[in-house]
């Protein structure tokens, strides 16, 4: 989905971890490390993988939860990790978890330029090779940094939420590959191949997965949030969704990972037009042969798009053809409408519970609630908690893919 300073900032360059503007730190050790500074005093300061258990993980055309093969529903909340109070995180994870929903997506990324003038905004990491020696050092501060998405992870493992937790932005929403490409050189399609881009991302990766692996709070390490290269080859985006899926696997595992695309078929698929016509550099049938990609992901905005909103139901069936063809779990990550919400999304709806097989789970764009802060971070897409459309379109949902059931194979026992 498109969206339209003083403190203190623990970054590890060389022998300076921590630099100090305003605020004192309890992130003093010293260290020669390069980033990212792994110093344990830069450690979570809320317990993180201490509530032990399986990792969600692929069972045949399905997700295995905490035991529990079947089908599922989930949601979005991109600004969890956003928020400044902890009563606004425990608030929506307790709606999200009393509906039902097993899965949530949340931002895993906040880059800025500057901290400059960023006093009243949540920012992850600093990309400037004028501000450290590597360009990149992390935002410690309790009240707008890292900590935020600590709290946000540590609160999900409380309330049994699964995340989704995309590391990159396409868009320039909260920094993202602009930030890269402005820190380091490049535009939005050269990123990919940029090799400066390529290992500043990389940190960024690494700091994430190795504070974040142990919790089984996480669903699965995605790369981007619609990742798009006008004009690019479709090679440009698999050759880095490959490298980049491989690295983190390299250190972690046990952990799922997503591309986080939107879907894009490329010719001969489909009659052309825009959704079809590979335009956006993204092929959907050949990443599905990415081993290192644990499931694959589209998205669904038919007023975006110029589509009808009933050519949703033929978009969701054949992203499901398409997986099932090639063995492979879909996941419906994001779909909304900006109104007659129910008349629009309910018929895609009962095409996933009626008409698919692999589309393990789907997740509406987005869940909203009145925070008790008064912070407001939705769109005109968002579907807020206890109202008419969140009983039939979350809570009402969310039971029937609970009860669909998996129709197994006679014959080799695979769910289909």
């Amino acid at each position: 989905m498109k969206l339209d300073g003083d403190g203190v900032l623990c970054a590890a360059i060389l022998s300076i971890v921590c630099v100090v503007s305003a605020a004192p730190t309890s992130c003093t050790t010293s260290s020669t490390t390069t980033y990212p500074n792994t110093a344990p005093s830069c450690d979570p300061t809320v317990p993180i993988g201490q509530n032990p258990g399986p990792n969600a993980r692929v069972d045949g055309s399905l997700f295995n939860i905490d035991g529990r093969t079947g089908y599922f529903a989930g949601t979005n909340t991109w600004w969890l990790s956003h928020l400044m109070e902890d009563a606004d995180v425990d608030l929506a994870l307790s709606e999200i978890a009393a509906t039902d929903f097993m899965v949530t997506r949340v931002w895993g990324f906040g880059d800025v330029n500057s901290p400059v003038g960023q006093d009243g905004n949540v920012y992850f990491q600093v990309l400037n090779e004028s501000l450290s020696e590597s360009g990149q050092y992390i935002n410690y501060n309790a009240t707008n940094g890292i900590p935020r998405l600590d709290y946000a992870i540590s609160a999900a493992e409380n309330y049994g939420i699964k995340i989704v937790l995309p590391l990159l932005n396409n868009f320039d929403s909260l920094g993202g590959i602009n930030a890269y490409t402005a820190a380091f050189g490049g535009n939005s399609t050269s990123f990919y191949t940029d090799e400066k881009c390529q290992n500043a991302y990389k940190n960024y990766i690494r700091f994430i997965v190795e504070r974040y692996k142990a919790s089984s709070a996480i669903f699965a390490w995605e790369l981007c949030n619609e990742p798009r290269c006008q004009g690019c080859p479709s090679s440009t985006i698999t050759n880095w969704a490959s490298d980049i899926s491989a690295y983190i696997k390299s250190l972690d595992s046990s952990h799922m990972v997503s591309l986080g695309d939107e879907g894009w078929f490329y010719p001969p698929e489909g009659d052309g037009s825009y959704a079809y016509s590979g335009d956006e550099g993204v092929d959907f049938i050949q990443n599905l042969g990415i081993k290192t990609l644990d499931y694959n992901t589209f998205h669904l905005y038919p007023d975006q798009w110029g589509y009808n909103f009933t050519w949703g139901s033929e978009w969701i069936m054949q992203h499901d053809a398409a997986c099932r063809a090639a063995g492979r779990v879909c996941v419906l990550e994001e779909y909304a409408a900006p109104s007659d919400k129910v008349a629009n999304m309910q018929p895609w709806q009962e095409t996933i519970l009626c008409n698919t097989t692999n589309i393990a789970y789907d997740s509406f764009w987005q869940f909203g609630t009145n925070l008790t802060s008064g912070a407001d971070p939705f769109d005109e897409y968002t579907i807020y908690y206890n109202t008419s459309n969140y009983k039939v379109l979350a809570a009402e949902h969310a039971q029937a893919m609970l009860e669909k059931i998996a129709v197994a194979n006679l014959h080799d026992g695979v769910f289909y």
